[in-house]
C-alpha cells in the first residue's frame, strides 16, 4: 500500500472543469496526478474531501493518496509545486495514518462566497466574486442565514445528480461580513453539503437581498423540499472552499 500522504491544496478553479478527473478535460485532480505520476514513477490516485465544481476555487482543499516511496513530504511538496502550473499550489504535505481518509474523516467544511455589490464591475478580481450592481439588504439576508442555521432538510437547495442517502444537513454557522463599502463575504460551515447547495442557497438569499422575495417566502422554500421553488444557482466563481475540519 505504501505511505499515506496528505495534501492541503490551494487553487484558482477558473480554467478547470472542477476537481474530479474527467476524460479529455482539464481538472485539478488530473493535473496533480500527472505530476505525481511523473515524480514518483507510479500510478497515483488521490481522494479529496469532496468535489468542487468547474470555476470554484479553494484555499484549503484536502486530499490523500498512497505511494511506495522514501521521498520526504517537504521534497514532494517542492517537486510538485515546481512542475505544476501556478494556478495550483500544494500548501502542505505530510504523512498521516494509514486509516486517514480525506473524505470520510472530514467532520465539517467551510466555504466562503464573495460578492461585489456596486454599480461598476471590477476588472482585476472579476473571476473571484459575483458582481451584483443593485443594492442588497444585508439585514434581510442575515436573517435568511440564521433561519437555515441548524439541522434541516435542504432538498430545496440540491441539484439533481447527488450521491447521498439523505438531504438532511447541519449548518454550524452561516453569516455575512462586510469587507469594505462594496464587498461582502458569506461564510458557511456545515457537516456536509449537497450538490450546488451553497450556490443554490446564495442564489435564493440574494433574491431576498434584492427585495424580490420576503424572508417568509425563503423559509417556505426550505420547508417545501422542492428545488423548483428556490432561486437560480449563484455563479461558481465567487465560491471558495476555505478549509476542511477533521477530528
Amino acid at each position: 500500500m505504501g505511505k499515506n500522504f496528505k495534501f492541503i491544496i490551494e487553487y484558482d478553479g477558473t480554467e478547470f472543469f472542477g476537481w474530479q478527473i474527467q476524460k479529455d478535460k482539464k481538472t485539478i485532480q488530473g493535473e496533480i496526478e500527472k505530476v505525481l505520476n511523473r515524480i514518483l514513477n507510479q500510478e497515483i490516485r488521490m481522494t479529496a474531501s469532496g468535489r468542487t465544481d468547474a470555476g470554484v476555487h479553494a484555499f484549503g482543499q484536502v486530499a490523500n493518496f498512497y505511494a511506495a516511496t522514501d521521498i520526504l513530504p517537504k521534497n514532494l511538496k517542492k517537486g510538485v509545486n515546481s512542475l505544476i502550473q501556478s494556478s495550483i499550489v500544494i500548501r502542505e504535505c505530510s504523512i498521516v495514518d494509514d486509516e486517514f481518509h480525506a473524505r470520510y474523516n472530514a467532520i465539517s467544511k467551510e466555504y466562503h462566497y464573495f460578492i461585489l455589490n456596486r454599480k461598476d464591475p471590477c476588472a482585476i478580481n472579476r473571476f473571484f466574486q459575483w458582481h451584483i450592481r443593485y443594492p442588497l439588504d444585508i439585514d434581510a439576508m442575515s436573517q435568511c442565514c440564521q433561519a437555515v442555521t441548524g439541522i434541516f432538510d435542504f432538498k430545496s437547495f440540491e441539484n439533481t445528480g447527488s450521491l447521498r442517502s439523505s438531504t438532511i444537513r447541519e449548518i454550524f454557522f452561516f453569516n455575512i461580513s462586510q469587507l469594505d463599502d462594496s464587498r461582502l463575504v458569506f461564510k458557511i460551515c456545515a457537516n456536509g453539503f449537497l450538490k450546488y447547495m451553497v450556490r443554490n442557497l446564495l442564489g435564493t438569499i440574494i433574491r431576498v437581498g434584492l427585495n424580490k422575495m420576503i424572508i417568509d417566502e425563503f423559509i417556505n422554500i426550505l420547508d417545501a423540499k422542492d428545488r423548483r421553488k428556490a432561486g437560480s444557482t449563484a455563479p461558481p466563481h465567487g465560491l471558495f472552499l476555505k478549509k476542511v475540519n477533521y477530528s
